[in-house]
Formats: C-alpha cells, structure tokens, sequence
C-alpha cells in the first residue's frame, strides 16, 4: 500500500490482540478505508510510504513493563495525525511518551462503567461530565502516570484513566475495547475518532472499489490468461464474476468437484457460470482422485494439504489443456492474509493453510490475481450484489476450501461422504423452510467417528452420531450459537434419522466461535 491509493487511509497497528480485526470492520462501516499492519512495520520509511489520514493501536495480550514487550515506534506521533490507543495501545502510547504503567492491583475483565470527566470530541454526542457508560475492558496493568500534555477524560472503578486526551497533538487511548459488540456505544467512539477528530470523510465504497478492482485487474493481466479455481463458495465465484467483468473470455474457469461438496452443489455452480453468465468454463470430476488420496488418512492437516496439493496439480493440468495461463485467480480475502502472519510478523497458528497466501509454489509458472484480498466476507457479499449475482448465490452460508473433509472427523469415506451430504442437505432444508437461512451465518452437519447402539421399531442398530452446528456472525472472526426453537432441532433431528441411512442420533452443538479459533476439525 502506498500514499497513491485512491482513499483517505486509516492504520491499524496490530499488537497482537485477538479482536484487532474487529476495529478495522467497524472503521469500514463507517466508509473510512483501513489496512491492518504489525506494530513493528511502523518505521518512519514504512509510515512516509503509507501516509496514513489516521492510526490506531490495538491491543494486546502483552504487559508494558516487561522486557522485549512490544512498543510503538516514536515515529507513529511524529506523523502529525490523529492516534487513537486501544487498551495495550494506549498503554505502550503512555510509557513511549513518558507516562508509566504498572501491574494493577485490580484487573478489570468483562463489562465495566465508565464516567465522563471532561469534554472531549472522542465522547461528542454522550451527555457531557458526568455520563456514564458501559464499555468492556480487558486489562490486568494499569497506568498510573500520565505523559505530559495529556489528561484523563473518563475513569472507572479500575482505572484513573480509562479515556485520555492530548487534545493539542490529537492523541488519544481508551483501556477498554470499543470495537467489541460489549461495548454498546462503541461504534459512535471509533466514528467520532476518524470523523470528528480525524475529519475523515468515509469515502470508501463497494461501487468505488468495485471500479478501482476492474482497472487494478486490467493493469496487472494485461493481454494475458487468467485461470480460476471455482471451489463452489462465494469467494471464488465473485472473484471470477469481477474478473470476468475486467476481461472477458482471456478468463476460464476450473471448476473442480472433489467429490467433497455439498449436495447438488457442482450442478449448481456449473449452471450459474455456463448458463447465467456464459463464462468459459471447465467442470472437471475428481472425486475419485481426491477420495482415494485421502483413504486412510485421519489427520485435519494432512488432509487439507492432501487436498490443496491436488487443487495446484489440477490447475497445473487444466492450464495446459487449455494452452497454459499466465496468472491463477484466487478467491483469498483480508482475513486468510492476516491469519497468515502474526502480529510479530511471523507464521502465525496455522490456519489458512489450503490458501496459497503469499504466493504459489516456484515450480508453477503462473501469478496470483487476488482481487478480493483487501476484503472481509460481509463486503465480498455486498460486492456480490454490486455484481448482480443472484441473492441466495450470494447469501449462501460459507463452506470451507477443503469442504466435507474437515466435517468428517477421521477417515474418509464414500459411504461417509454420502452420509453427511444427505444429513446436512436435511439439515439446511429445514433451517430454509423455517425462514431461518439469513439469519443465520454457517449452519453445517459433522458426521462424528463414533458409533452408538440405538433401537428403531424393533431392531437394534449400531449406527454413527451427527452433530448440527449453526453460529451467528458479522465477519466470521468471532461467532455466538444460534438459539433453535426446539422444535426446528426436533423436526431436523427427527428426519435425519428417518431419512439418512447410517445415522440413528443427532447432537446439536452449543459452543461459539472465540477469536482466533477454527471450526470443527
């Protein structure tokens, strides 16, 4: 990213926080374009390059006062732009500037209450001295000084400085989080931050990218071909539509059916591209390739390079049928980048290891074209409907890149395969005939590897146990359950095992989806 991108450009210095990817979706709500960066990369060439409107730091699980802590780089203030810390941010802002933090006495987890002391833009629009709100903090350290030319502008029982202002240089830390849903108003303080103080105008739109995609695209291609892998989901499909829109027919299409989608899933995407938008497109069926690489093979990871190996060796092949390309087209969006790389700009947990962030293998010839890379799932979506695909094409919940193979915990078999795609088209189908799809982020089935011994009419079976799992989300980075009605469960639950053969219990699952974590592997 340079000072050449169309918009005013806000940064995000990541100091390893688990919902740092939560401020910038709620700075892009706003219409402010933001990019998330690791707190080390803020060297002044770096910032001079960047030219960002406005910085924020976010928090972390780090404490100040330890050795090799993470600090911000003196540089960030010397920018001359509004900074706005978060928690750990504000924390690291006050000893680099000359205040002092120590280990607190009492933490403060959870929801907690803030009072105004003192007018400031950062609170405009909350009632003034005095007004109470309620935030979510999430600190064990506390600061106990002050750096010259700063004053506190909210307290809370924890905390002599829960908000701080120098009004003069607009620098400013809160210690709790307002970027969490917990924090009730948090949205109007992130607003008032790159609006008010900032002056930002939220210039950024999904028209305006949509426009700026399709030249980025024709500067990077060229005369050349573009391949594209179609997984099925909506990444892919609205990376290829975009592409499609910037040059036409130098774009074909692979679509590979694993044998590991959901049901009907391959007719589906091969319907909408030949029929729909008469792009050129190849279906090529791999079930029995990819099926019988995975025989035997029980551990998550292995299977997901199993597959990802076999996708480049597909792609490889079908290039050269079609007389080679030049660039291979992804579908890897803003989180699968981030997850790649952690805060201290290392490998981070793996997470997304069937993308190819980063680049593709050396012996492939081919570049990557990633139009969607600046993007979290919820904006893809709406550039989806920007692009005119169809509203339940676009809506549909997202399916993993390894599909039915992560689902099915264990070995992988055409009987299991078989299982868990009728299971869970059950499973959807009654989500849908509730009016329930929409409001729902991911709903999937797992076909568990355990066997339990049950009695239909008058036989005993010994059969597999089926989990159900639905959350609700904005982004995907963090989720909550669904709260069924009890009797959709039960209508669900009742015609799975009425109708799947190989299935004679059902589970639904309750657990939500902390940041960081991955689902049922």
């Amino acid at each position: 990213m340079s000072s050449s991108k169309p918009h005013q450009t806000l940064l995000i210095l990541d100091f390893g926080s688990q919902v740092t990817q939560l401020i910038a979706r709620r700075v892009r709500e706003s219409g402010v374009y933001c990019e998330i960066h690791p707190f080390d990369k803020a060297t002044p060439e770096f910032l001079s390059q960047f030219a960002p409107a406005a910085i924020i730091l976010s928090g972390g699980p780090a404490s100040v006062h330890e050795d090799d802590s993470p600090a911000v780089n003196p540089a960030v203030f010397a920018q001359g732009v509004p900074v706005l810390g978060i928690c750990y941010g504000e924390q690291t802002l006050c000893a680099v500037l000359g205040g002092a933090v120590e280990p607190g006495q009492l933490r403060e987890f959870g929801r907690s209450e803030i009072t105004l002391t003192k007018e400031s833009p950062l609170f405009a629009g909350f009632g003034g001295v005095g007004h109470k709100e309620t935030v979510w903090m999430s600190h064990g350290d506390k600061i106990t000084a002050l750096p010259p030319g700063f004053e506190a502008v909210a307290i809370s029982e924890g905390s002599p400085f829960a908000a701080i202002a120098n009004e003069a240089r607009r620098i400013y830390g809160v210690q709790f989080h307002p970027e969490v849903a917990h924090t009730p108003r948090g949205r109007d303080i992130l607003r008032n931050f790159t609006h008010g103080i900032a002056g930002l105008s939220g210039d950024w739109t999904m028209a305006a990218f949509r426009a700026e995609a399709i030249a980025r695209i024709r500067a990077q291609v060229g005369q050349g071909r573009v391949i594209c892998g179609l997984s099925g989901g909506v990444d892919s499909s609205v990376a290829a539509v975009l592409i499609h829109e910037a040059i036409g027919d130098q774009l074909t299409c692979v679509f590979v059916d694993t044998g590991l989608m959901r049901r009907n899933e391959a007719s589906e995407v091969v319907s909408l591209f030949r029929d729909h938008y008469n792009i050129p497109l190849v279906h090529v069926d791999a079930g029995d390739l990819f099926l019988g690489a995975l025989q035997g093979v029980s551990d998550p990871e292995t299977k997901r390079k199993i597959i990802g190996r076999l996708f480049v060796e597909t792609f490889d092949a079908e290039a050269a049928k079609i007389g080679g390309a030049d660039f291979l087209a992804q579908g890897t969006l803003y989180p699968d980048v981030i997850e790649s790389v952690s805060a201290r700009g290392g490998p981070s947990a793996v997470i997304k290891s069937h993308h190819n962030v980063g680049g593709l293998p050396e012996r492939m010839k081919m570049k990557l074209v990633e139009p969607l890379r600046e993007l979290f799932k919820d904006e893809v979506r709406v550039l989806g409907r920007e692009l005119g695909l169809p509203p339940a094409f676009v809506g549909r919940h997202p399916f993993p890149g390894p599909g039915l193979a992560i689902r099915i915990p264990g070995e992988i078999t055409r009987e299991a395969v078989a299982i868990l795609q009728h299971a869970d088209a059950v499973w959807l189908d009654e989500i849908r005939k509730a009016g329930l799809y929409d409001e729902i982020w991911q709903a999937f089935a797992v076909l568990l590897p355990v066997r339990t011994v049950g009695v239909m009419g008058d036989a005993r079976t010994y059969e597999r146990v089926l989990a159900l799992r639905a959350v609700t989300s904005t982004d995907g980075m963090t989720a909550d359950m669904y709260e069924f009605p009890w009797e959709t469960l039960g209508r669900a639950a009742t015609r799975i095992v009425n109708e799947v053969k190989g299935v004679n219990r059902v589970v639904y699952d309750i657990t939500s989806k902390p940041p960081g974590t991955i689902e049922w592997e």
